[in-house]
């Protein structure tokens, strides 16, 4: 059963890797071939793909995707972008934070595809007025800058990128007895993570493509004008506002938060069965308020109809239940346990080499395949590793996810690098001499947080293998 496991996951890989077929088609062969193989009953396959991580991001998708029909995104970005200010340094931070702050919560393609097109315009102006060869260098800075600050921002949140929700629900996969790993909890080491990097690749942009005798600063009119079109906040953006934020304080407040000497109590303590409660039942609760609450300006609809929501991503979905479905079959089948035996070698590394060396891996491989696929692919081997090793599993699976968003090289590495380069405002080059040094800044980034914020908040011991991590996987 273990060849057959492996087979399997082999031939996955290949499909993933060089998109034979769809990416997610190839994720529906565990359905088919587990329960042919002898792997797994049909009936136990099927369940894993839609689980409580599944509603997380249906509910969160559903959420952004009512920003979007209601414009609200748009002017979050544009408040931002006038509130920063107009220098080529400023103008270069206000697009990269809006980007930043707005993929944290929905599709970095969507947020991607938002701000491109606010960008070129203020490139076409700011090229009419100063000419091309002045504003050349700062619109190909601009345009990394956002493509750059939506992968970053991704990192923060669960929800931002998808594997961060794969590692989440893999990890309970494997190690059932473990602590849950919550909204709230990602968002406290995935926030500064976020911030600091965000700073970092501002400062690396600006160094490399606005020169001190830049002086140009382009019209605020023009985002004066953008905003003003959207006119005043209507009811409808701001019923939608104030759910954003009632879900985003829903999450971070569902369970109890750790302050010294004392605790505060999570919300969910007050209902009749707390341990019921878990993300996807508020992403959920509040998507569902957006069906129900009805529209003012336009009669007969409400905040959120169907053929808006059909828009989600359903591909990702499908994907997402491939990745968990392989790794219970890696599990199921005893192909993690075969796999841990065969890398038991690996202990006499420090754990920091192991951190750096998984950080450098997910990163390079990513640029050239699908970081979700390629995550679902890697956590259950790391799984296996960290068993074999004796190192606590998060030292190896969170670096591993993290990395898994922080490929910058190449077009193809991510959706947003891919949209960018598409506007003919940034050649090759470019983007992999500015892209090589973000990678290895970020690998670096990934081991030092780790180890200084990820061991306080995930609750890791060094020193300890962890007692939920020893059941057999």
């Amino acid at each position: 059963m273990v060849t057959r496991a492996a087979a399997v996951a082999l031939l996955m890989a290949v499909w993933w890797i060089t998109e034979a077929i769809p990416i997610p088609a190839t994720a529906l062969l565990p359905v088919a071939l587990f329960p042919l193989l002898g792997i797994m009953k049909g009936k136990a396959v099927a369940p894993i793909y839609f689980n409580h991580i599944i509603f997380l991001f249906i509910g969160g998708f559903i959420m952004a995707l009512a920003m979007q029909k209601w414009n609200l995104h748009r002017r979050i970005a544009l408040r931002i972008i006038l509130l920063i200010g107009i220098s080529p340094k400023r103008i270069l931070l206000g697009f990269m934070v809006a980007t930043w702050f707005l993929s944290m919560w929905i599709s970095n393609t969507a947020t991607t595809m938002m701000m491109v097109p606010m960008a070129m315009a203020i490139i076409l102006k700011l090229k009419d007025t100063f000419g091309e060869k002045v504003v050349s260098r700062f619109s190909i800075g601009l345009m990394l800058g956002i493509a750059y600050a939506a992968s970053i921002g991704g990192t923060a949140t669960l929800i931002g990128t998808p594997p961060n929700l794969s590692f989440s629900r893999i990890f309970k996969i494997y190690f059932p007895g473990a602590p849950e790993i919550t909204f709230a909890g990602w968002f406290v080491f995935g926030l500064p993570f976020a911030v600091v990097f965000l700073i970092i690749a501002w400062g690396v942009l600006t160094r490399l493509f606005v020169s001190r005798k830049d002086s140009f600063a382009a019209d605020m009119t023009v985002f004066k004008e953008e905003y003003n079109r959207l006119g005043k906040i209507r009811y409808e953006e701001g019923v939608v506002l104030s759910l954003f934020v009632l879900l985003a304080t829903l999450w971070l407040l569902r369970g109890d938060i750790n302050i010294g000497l004392f605790t505060i109590p999570g919300w969910t303590t007050i209902m009749p069965v707390p341990g019921f409660i878990d993300d996807g039942t508020i992403a959920i609760t509040i998507a569902m308020l957006l069906f129900i609450i009805p529209s003012r300006c336009k009669k007969g609809e409400r905040l959120m109809d169907w053929k808006t929501a059909s828009k989600l991503h359903w591909g990702i979905v499908i994907l997402f239940g491939g990745g968990f479905a392989l790794a219970s079959g890696f599990k199921e089948s005893g192909l993690s346990v075969w796999l841990g035996e065969q890398m038991t070698g690996l202990d006499r590394f420090p754990p920091v080499f192991l951190i750096a060396s998984v950080s450098a891996m997910l990163t390079f491989l990513t640029e050239l395949t699908s970081n979700t696929a390629t995550s679902e692919m890697i956590l259950p081997i790391l799984g296996s590793l960290s068993t074999a090793i004796r190192v606590n599993p998060l030292l190896l699976m969170i670096p591993a996810t993290l990395s898994a968003s922080c490929a910058f090289m190449l077009p193809v590495a991510t959706p947003p690098n891919a949209i960018i380069f598409g506007t003919g405002e940034v050649r090759m080059q470019d983007m992999m001499k500015v892209g090589i040094i973000l990678n290895l800044i970020g690998i670096v980034l990934v081991t030092l947080f780790i180890y200084m914020l990820g061991t306080t908040v995930f609750e890791i011991d060094l020193g300890r293998f962890p007692d939920w991590a020893v059941t057999k996987p």
